[in-house]
């Protein structure tokens, strides 16, 4: 199986605003893809924004390397029950399920980016959950949804206007989920995703309706394997 690389130089700045992207059917009917970074076949370490349409599903299986996903629109389901608007869930490697969306979905997600060791279940439905200030950047409000000695995961709300610096010491990735900032001359709105090497920074300022951001900080592609089926 051929090996698909996209965005794959882990020591360069990426930057994909994926509301523009035509989406890609993937193997299933009705399911379709707006691809961020790729690497490997049909089962690789990917980044992507997947779209169901009503009623479709994909066939059961097991992921080897983990799933992590966000569902941005509609009701995403399967084996656990619905998962609607604002659900953060982590499936570790060798877990199982069988997808499906009745009314339809979109969701974020991430595969064969997990400790080949890691077996902890995560499931946070956002809406019900307060943020938090950040004491060290005023105006901020934070969801801490995951952390581990690799990485932590979270979703933050930056105000109107704020500006600051993005660090990323062990590299840094996010998604814009509503409003937006710019950086520089370039605008980052809904669905915009940027990922930072580690050691870069990048100073933005977020926009007149403020900005939802879901965010990583620890990216480190190093010590992840590729898929064997790759």
């Amino acid at each position: 199986m051929s090996v698909q690389r996209l965005n794959a130089d882990f020591s360069r700045r990426a930057v994909v605003h994926a509301a523009g992207l035509p989406w890609v059917p993937s193997p299933t009917a009705g399911v379709e893809r707006r691809m961020l970074d790729r690497v490997g076949g049909e089962v690789a370490r990917a980044t992507s924004i997947v779209r169901y349409a009503p009623g479709s599903a994909f066939p059961a299986h097991t992921h080897g390397g983990g799933e992590e996903y966000l569902v941005l629109e509609g009701v995403f389901q399967d084996e656990e029950g619905d998962h609607p608007v604002g659900t953060y869930v982590r499936n570790p490697p060798m877990s199982r399920h069988a997808p499906r969306s009745q009314p339809g979905c979109t969701i974020f997600v991430k595969l064969w980016q997990f400790d080949p060791d890691d077996r902890q279940a995560v499931r946070w439905v956002t809406a019900g959950l307060t943020p938090h200030d950040d004491p060290s950047r005023p105006g901020v409000k934070v969801i801490e949804l995951h952390e581990d000695d690799h990485e932590r995961v979270r979703i933050e709300h930056w105000p109107a206007g704020l500006v600051m610096d993005l660090r990323s010491d062990n590299g840094l990735e996010l998604l814009v989920l509503e409003g937006g900032f710019v950086a520089g001359s370039e605008a980052f709105l809904p669905w915009s995703w940027l990922r930072l090497p580690a050691g870069d920074r990048l100073q933005v300022q977020a926009g007149a309706d403020g900005a939802r951001i879901w965010l990583k900080a620890g990216v480190q592609p190093a010590s992840l394997r590729l898929p064997l089926q790759a």
